[in-house]
């Protein structure tokens, strides 16, 4: 059975970082993808960052580009989420996602077969 767990969140200023840690258990990352996708209060969940099970590609949302980055550690087998320049808009619950049959990153969220609980980002202005 796999499981995934997040860590990271918190509150921080407009302009201040975190970093989000999604580690698995029962399962490595060695195959398929991994994302990170996010809901804030009365809003769907969307999509904000991809990686191949390589680590060699990846995808981001256009809103986060340029401030997010996605990466992993395979020998940990923890894929972390690198958030610089947060802005009030980033705030919501933070969720790591994982396939391991994905042959490429998929935006959608339906195509992910695993779920973590969730980390709340606050990013106060």
């Amino acid at each position: 059975q796999v499981q995934l767990v997040e860590s990271g969140g918190g509150l921080v200023q407009a302009g201040g970082s975190l970093r989000l840690s999604c580690a698995s258990s029962g399962r490595t990352f060695s195959r398929g993808a991994t994302a990170w996708f996010r809901q804030a209060p009365g809003k769907e969940r969307e999509f904000v960052a991809g990686i191949s099970w390589s680590g060699g590609n990846t995808v981001y949302a256009d809103s986060v580009k340029g401030r997010f980055t996605i990466s992993k550690d395979n020998v940990k087998n923890t894929v972390y989420l690198q958030m610089n320049y947060l802005k009030p808009e980033d705030t919501a619950v933070y969720y790591c996602a994982a396939s391991f049959r994905l042959l490429n990153i998929s935006l959608r969220r339906g195509l992910y077969d695993y779920w973590g609980q969730g980390t709340q980002v606050t990013v106060s202005s």
